[in-house]
């Protein structure tokens, strides 16, 4: 094992692995309620749905083994040895630090070694720079819609930004965009172009009305923490997966950016903007993440400094982790026992024959 040649505890800091989401690995997942990756399931599915979440799970758990373990596998055992593989490694962590809640997350099966921190990073906004205040505040009643696809994507094709552009122009609101591309040439006069922009002090300030993401765990997670309702332009990676939960708790309205038009965006803000539910919905959300005993950051430093005092945590470890599929769904239990009912069946059917054929045998001599 890797932990036992490097002789330490592991903790992992883990919501995505190489083969998918972190619970499909380690965690009892149903698929009956519990939507595979990319699927934008939820845990309420008709026989259809069911039907193409487990076809995306096989193709799903197939592609990824495929394609990712040949890359991994000699990395793991170049550091841990031939009898290790990335999965068992994998499985060995004593605990599980996961970015996620079920504030988010649709209920499922969980482990005793899975911590939930999710919205770790959230915490209460700062004061925002005076030259950014100062813009936020002319928006009067108005207040603020906050546009930024994240760290990776800092630009957008010219004409995506040009329909981007013309649907914020058309609002009272003011704007504030993270964009480093090409400035649009129908931007209006109530939007900002920044660089960068105070994500987590933005999003808490309580002018802002709306935030136009991508979908990033963080990001979806500080819309939470604030209570902000969001539009979402999913692109890739988990984001549409994500910004589909939020959509199925009622604060989001989703956009497909390869069908993105201004008056399709424009609508999606204003509905946003003007149907209460949303933002209702999202600081609904915002309770139940604050209404924890302990604060996620506190919690996961706890279990670090638990796993450290007692040198692990095998005791939270179960046992299924090192059983193979074949034993972990008892198949060979079932396969035992419809074999014993399968030769208790067939005997009966014997005996009964036996005495049939001698009771009919012998009532035939008898009348001859």
């Amino acid at each position: 094992m890797g932990k036992c040649r490097l002789q330490v505890p592991l903790v992992f800091n883990v919501r995505w692995t190489i083969q998918g989401e972190a619970h499909f690995l380690i965690a009892p997942s149903p698929l009956s309620y519990i939507p595979f990756t990319a699927t934008e399931l939820t845990d309420k599915m008709t026989f259809s749905q069911r039907v193409k979440n487990v076809l995306s799970y096989i193709l799903g758990m197939y592609t990824l083994s495929y394609v990712t373990e040949p890359h991994y596998k000699p990395v793991v055992m170049k550091y841990f040895g031939p009898d290790v593989d990335y999965s068992t490694f994998f499985l060995d962590a004593d605990i599980w630090l996961m970015r996620n809640y079920f504030i988010f997350e649709f209920p499922h099966p969980t482990m005793p070694n899975i911590i939930y921190m999710g919205g770790f990073q959230c915490k209460p906004p700062k004061p925002l720079p005076a030259d950014l205040e100062d813009f936020v505040q002319s928006s009067g009643d108005h207040g603020i819609i906050m546009m930024t696809l994240g760290t990776l994507v800092e630009n957008l094709p010219p004409h995506v930004a040009e329909e981007i552009a013309a649907a914020f122009a058309q609002l009272p609101q003011k704007v504030v965009w993270r964009y480093k591309g090409q400035r649009p040439a129908n931007l209006g006069n109530n939007t900002l172009l920044v660089n960068w922009l105070p994500q987590n002090d933005l999003l808490g300030h309580p002018k802002t009305r709306v935030f136009v993401a991508h979908g990033g765990t963080n990001g979806v997670q500080e819309a939470i923490y604030h209570g902000v309702p969001i539009v979402g332009l999913p692109l890739f990676f988990d984001q549409p997966d994500n910004l589909s939960r939020i959509r199925a708790k009622g604060g989001a309205v989703n956009i497909d950016i390869a069908m993105l038009h201004r008056h399709v965006f424009g609508n999606a803000l204003k509905t946003v903007l003007y149907t209460s539910s949303y933002r209702e919905n999202m600081q609904k959300l915002s309770r139940l993440h604050r209404d924890q005993p302990m604060k996620p950051l506190d919690k996961a430093v706890f279990w670090i400094e638990y796993v450290i005092r007692h040198k692990g945590a095998r005791h939270l470890q179960a046992q299924s982790n090192k059983m193979s599929w074949f034993v972990y769904n008892s198949v060979d239990v079932i396969a035992a026992l419809l074999t014993v009912v399968f030769l208790m069946t067939f005997t009966c059917i014997l005996i009964v024959r036996l005495l049939w054929r001698m009771i009919f045998v012998g009532t035939k001599v008898k009348h001859e």
